[in-house]
């Protein structure tokens, strides 16, 4: 049998791979198991021909194989051409496999696994189409994430409700194991029979950088400068370098900006949010209001000339900057 798995959601898409390796048995590296990748793709059809001695069967696993992607043409640059040969040999490992699998009854002795991020839908991937087993794993959306903690905390006999649950996943990301790791500590936490509060999630969980600033733009906006000051803080004590703080408040104020300014039918577009990031719009439509366009304009402006006077050293910290326009504009 041969599968193709592919898709950003890793949680699920690995959930499916540990399933067929559950499935399949006692699992012997090297002789009844076998891990391909791009740096080894030469041995994947030699080891679907040697017998796997002493099991009646053999698992390939083959992740990230690079036989998915679109091939580079030659652009007269001798090391681009260079790289562009690589890729050119990846279409050819695509071919010869392609041959291979039409030329193979079945697969009867051996399970082959493939596990891509991302691909192309070449002449490979209609070859596994018809023969085995293609399945996409997109990204869930936040309110599939929220009900999947739900189901979790249910199976432990703790309750969580939707509201709670939405902040657990607006506070942490929709990483599924990153969830996973904080649910648990929730669960252990309020025991069974238990309920999972905010106040429970506040105290316990490691909020996402990401998550911060959304409280620091709220108290910006509500002209709360100590407690945004406070956000602010605490993100330099979580070892997050100044660098990448300027870049997030930078981005989320660019994404109020531009929500502002667009009309309600464009929005998603123009913030160009994925599935799992449909909680945003309702998040900036609150904190949205609390600026006008003109100070959002400011604020990106004066972010942009911190940055810029920290590079040519004409400012001795970001860290300096970011605390003067918390507390000169608020």
């Amino acid at each position: 049998m041969i599968y193709l798995f592919y898709g950003e959601d890793n949680y699920t898409k690995d959930r499916e791979v540990n399933k067929i390796k559950k499935n399949f048995g006692e699992i012997v590296d090297g002789i009844n198991f076998v891990k391909i990748s791009d740096t080894n793709l030469s041995e994947l059809i030699p080891s679907i021909e040697t017998p796997s001695f002493g099991f009646a069967k053999k698992l390939i696993i083959a992740k990230n194989t690079g036989l998915f992607k679109k091939s580079k043409k030659a652009t007269g640059n001798e090391e681009e051409d260079e790289e562009s040969e690589n890729i050119s040999k990846d279409n050819k490992d695509s071919k010869e496999l392609v041959s291979y699998f039409e030329s193979i009854k079945d697969l009867e002795d051996v399970e082959l696994v493939f596990i891509e991020d991302t691909i192309l839908k070449n002449k490979l991937y209609k070859a596994i189409e018809k023969i085995g087993e293609v399945r996409e794993f997109p990204l869930k959306k936040d309110f599939e994430v929220a009900k999947d903690l739900i189901k979790i905390a249910s199976m432990y006999n703790v309750k969580l409700d939707t509201t709670n649950s939405n902040y657990l996943v607006s506070s942490c990301g929709t990483n599924m194991q990153d969830l996973i790791n904080e649910i648990r500590k929730l669960i252990e936490y309020v025991g069974s029979g238990g309920t999972i509060t905010k106040e429970d999630i506040d105290k316990l969980v490691i909020r996402k950088p990401e998550a911060v600033i959304f409280d620091l733009t709220d108290y910006l906006g509500n002209k709360n400068v100590k407690a945004a000051l406070k956000c602010y803080r605490d993100l330099l004590s979580q070892n997050v370098a100044d660098q990448i703080i300027i870049v997030m408040i930078y981005r989320h104020i660019r994404n109020l900006y531009i929500y502002k300014i667009s009309k309600p039918e464009d929005i998603n577009k123009n913030l160009n949010l994925k599935p799992n990031q449909t909680f945003l719009p309702k998040i900036y439509a609150r904190q949205a209001k609390l600026f006008t366009i003109e100070e959002l304009k400011k604020i990106l402006y004066e972010l942009i000339y911190i940055d810029e006077s920290s590079k040519n050293g004409n400012l001795d910290s970001i860290s300096t900057g970011i605390e003067s326009i918390m507390c000169n504009y608020f």
